[in-house]
């Protein structure tokens, strides 16, 4: 990946997380002003301070005219004080996300694209579009459940869907191993269960069985 198109968490003014944007908007932001950079010290820079700090230790850094400067990994707004929702949105992107991109018949991780959205009670028996009753789904494992339950195609959920406590997003787009200096904004409100849309939601309808999905 490159370095323009990494991670960084995005604060408000009270130092708690409220979205998740790429290197190239962050340093974008810093140079208008609009956002100060954090470091693992927990200070803030504007864009000619941070400019002044040498790389990390195995830090990411961007070419500039004039020299280098350092990939920021935490950014904080200087004009803007909402509290996130604390509530996660039921649709397909989060779906998505909450399964892992995984089929949860036969357990295999697929891009989005080879995937549907499977209810488990189907709705012609009145199951409904509820976090507890929509699972991802490859297609092989859709046509083969049709409009049945998993007991009557003999198929067997690897987990039981559930309504998550956390945002898909937060978990699709956080690695710890990468993204260490997040991880003091994240665990005093405990992996934050917040209700972003995703950067890419997608819309429409996809196929269930036969039957259209539409969020």
């Amino acid at each position: 990946m490159s370095t323009l198109n990494e991670k960084v968490l995005v604060l408000n003014r009270s130092y708690l997380p409220v979205h998740i944007t790429s290197v190239r908007r962050a340093i974008s932001l810093l140079y208008q002003d609009a956002v100060r950079a954090v470091d693992e010290e927990y200070r803030t820079f504007d864009f000619e301070r941070w400019r002044e700090l040498c790389p990390a230790n195995g830090g990411s850094s961007l070419g500039l005219v004039n020299g280098r400067i350092r990939a920021p990994r935490v950014v904080l707004l200087l004009r803007y004080d909402r509290v996130p929702k604390r509530s996660v949105r039921f649709s397909r992107y989060n779906i998505y996300a909450r399964d892992r991109h995984s089929c949860q018949y036969c357990g295999r991780q697929l891009a989005r694209q080879e995937l549907n959205l499977d209810h488990v009670i189907p709705r012609s028996h009145g199951g409904a579009s509820t976090w507890d009753n929509v699972v991802c789904s490859c297609h092989r494992c859709n046509r083969v459940k049709g409009g049945r339950t998993p007991e009557a195609a003999g198929m067997d959920l690897l987990r039981r869907p559930f309504r998550p406590a956390w945002s898909p997003l937060l978990v699709e787009g956080f690695n710890p191993k990468r993204y260490k200096e997040w991880l003091p904004f994240l665990n005093p409100i405990g992996g934050a269960s917040w209700g972003w849309r995703g950067e890419a939601e997608e819309g429409g309808a996809r196929r269930d069985g036969g039957r259209s999905l539409t969020e």
